[in-house]
């Protein structure tokens, strides 16, 4: 499979869990958890959507430029920086270990590079190789 279809097909399983793990938590978890870690899961919820249609723009933009490294690390960073972040907050609200909030900025940070690498590899988009 072409890397553009691997992080067209991710982003669109992005999508997917966006949905389901929305719903479950506006259905499944009211009234179960604390409102504060509620909250945390609508969260990780609206980042996982944000970030699954970031990794499917890097897909699309590599099929215009498969060779462009800048598209690949910024896809990969979108999808590592998600799982940490959000993850790191699915987790907490279900398990209540607060301590996992540690996690949830190192993934921050790494989606803030992820914008920054894919705002460099699509002003190359026109341009060489990047």
């Amino acid at each position: 499979m072409p890397p553009a279809s691997i992080w067209m097909t991710l982003g669109a399983v992005g999508g997917l869990l966006t949905v389901a793990l929305g719903a479950f938590g506006a259905h499944g978890l009211k009234g179960r958890v604390d409102p504060a870690l509620l909250a945390n899961w609508q969260t990780a919820a609206n980042y996982l959507g944000l970030h699954a249609l970031a990794i499917l723009a890097c897909g699309l933009a590599l099929l215009h430029r498969p060779e462009s490294s800048l598209l690949h690390w910024s896809a990969l960073a979108f999808a590592v920086g998600v799982c940490l972040f959000s993850g790191s907050l699915f987790v907490m609200t279900l398990t209540g270990l607060r301590q996992l909030g540690m996690i949830t900025p190192i993934g921050g940070v790494i989606l803030i590079l992820a914008w920054a690498l894919l705002a460099v590899g699509a002003a190359r988009l026109a341009g060489p190789s990047a």
